[in-house]
């Protein structure tokens, strides 16, 4: 591998992988193209992120939303759901290190960590040993971590540090992929919902389809009911929100 294709680690830090990770990926990174569900995409992400670091035992993928809302995806076993409930917990922790402030945090020794003394000992008591923490976006407020968490003290190496950039590389964009086709699945369905509602009522009343719109956009206003929630009604009972009565 070119020098120029090296993770951005030290020069005295970086050894290649004994193993062919980069092919191993792009046949993740294949695979992956062919999934269409958001949640799949995550799982066989962390399950890579096992197989292929050095040193990990469990993994998980962490998103806060609006810099505050930490929520756990894709949590390989008990002690990643753990792991990722203490740092919820506690508001400190690798991940959050690693999603607010740096690239890669790596805990040698959980029972000797300084930095989150009480993630630590509380993570330390779970099992964890030690962990290695990967930054995947900052997207505005929205951020994402790649979590990998080894049993034993001292469970990752430089070449694992080197793997698990590759691995968030790749979960970075396999990630974002999979939730612009969530999102445009979201649309679809979304804009299809809207369309059997103006659909009912061009028939019923004999109206436009623009006319049609301006209804549940009325109806939405008058009953204080979101419009998609006013058409999925529609076309689920036949049936518009009861509108509120006029104050005298």
């Amino acid at each position: 591998m070119a020098s120029d294709d090296r993770p951005d680690l030290p020069d005295h830090a970086w050894s290649a992988p004994t193993d062919d990770v980069a092919g191993r990926l792009s046949d993740l990174a294949r695979s992956l193209q062919r999934e269409d569900n958001e949640d799949t995409v995550l799982d066989r992400l962390v399950r890579a992120a096992i197989e292929l670091v050095p040193g990990a035992d469990e993994a998980s993928i962490t998103l806060v939303t609006g810099r505050r809302r930490v929520e756990s995806r894709a949590p390989s076993g008990d002690l990643a759901r753990i792991i990722d409930d203490l740092q919820e917990r506690t508001g400190e922790g690798p991940c959050l290190s690693a999603v607010y402030e740096e690239q890669t945090v790596n805990v040698p020794d959980m029972r000797n960590e300084a930095r989150w003394p009480e993630f630590s000992a509380k993570a330390a008591s779970a099992g964890a040993g030690s962990m290695l923490s990967f930054q995947l976006f900052v997207k505005g407020d929205n951020l994402g971590a790649l979590n990998l968490v080894g049993r034993a003290p001292h469970a990752f190496t430089e070449e694992s540090e080197y793997v698990g950039l590759l691995v968030a590389s790749h979960a970075a964009v396999a990630f974002a992929d999979a939730q612009k086709l969530h999102q445009f699945k979201d649309a679809i369905a979304t804009r299809d919902l809207i369309g059997q509602a103006k659909g009912i009522l061009m028939e019923r009343y004999g109206i436009t389809s623009g006319q049609a719109f301006i209804m549940l956009a009325e109806v939405s206003a008058d009953t204080n009911v979101k419009l998609l929630a006013v058409a999925d009604a529609l076309a689920s009972t036949g049936n518009l929100p009861v509108r509120r009565r006029a104050r005298s």
